[in-house]
């Protein structure tokens, strides 16, 4: 392994095999970015051990894909084996998903105690001491639960919802719909004559505090809320 280039291994019915790739260029087509796995490959060669040079036989190749060329069994492994990431590549993704993990469940999850979310902090330092590990390649969606999971036993977590009245003026009410819309559920609502708007919305109680944030800046303050339950 070396800045210069990486591995994708993959192993099948007993059998090891390796193929040298650019680390840049790997992980971009892993990603779906580049579209010729040509491109990604540091030398059109599979190998059973990349780093002692020893090559797989065109017969185990045949046995094992159907088919000795080298990009096809190539795009093969990329999609059922595994890359093999740099240091640096590992760190870099490794902390972008962790980020998008605990944006996630400071959105969805509150203390059950306050009904208030936890804060990123206290979620990122509980997951340092229980030693939480998180998968570069896997979607943050798929590792939530997996991660609240283990978090429970030091941060007490549930999924709640509030429900908040609403009173909007007349000229803040049609940027305030779109903000309430984009929160949560409007159980209810009504037009007055004036033109001010009143609604009844259903909406996480982790997000309660992001939506009356929103709706103060929407409506530079000029608004009435009240919490029914």
């Amino acid at each position: 392994m070396s800045d210069r280039y990486t591995l994708v291994r993959y192993a099948q019915a007993g059998e090891r095999f390796e193929i040298l790739v650019d680390p840049e260029k790997g992980l971009a087509y892993k990603r779906g970015e580049l579209g010729e796995v040509s491109e990604a490959l540091v030398v059109d060669t599979v190998f059973v051990d990349a780093n002692k040079g020893e090559r797989a036989s065109m017969e185990k190749l045949e046995s094992v894909f159907g088919t000795s060329d080298p990009l096809k069994i190539a795009e093969v492994m990329f999609e059922k084996g595994t890359l093999q990431l740099t240091a640096s590549q590992r760190k870099a993704m490794t902390e972008q998903k962790l980020k998008q993990i605990i944006h996630i469940i400071s959105r969805s999850y509150v203390d059950p105690r306050s009904k208030l979310p936890h804060p990123p902090t206290r979620i990122e330092n509980a997951m340092d001491q229980i030693r939480v590990s998180i998968d570069p390649f896997r979607d943050a969606e798929d590792q939530v639960k997996d991660v609240v999971d283990a978090l429970r036993p030091v941060l007490p977590m549930s999924i709640e919802s509030v429900e908040i009245a609403v009173k909007i003026p007349a000229e803040h009410a049609t940027r305030a719909y779109g903000v309430v819309k984009s929160f949560g559920e409007i159980k209810r609502d009504e037009w007055q004559s004036d033109g001010s708007w009143i609604a009844v919305v259903v909406v996480p109680a982790a997000m309660q505090v992001e939506l009356l944030d929103r709706l103060g800046k929407a409506t530079q303050g000029n608004l009435q809320t009240k919490i029914l339950k």
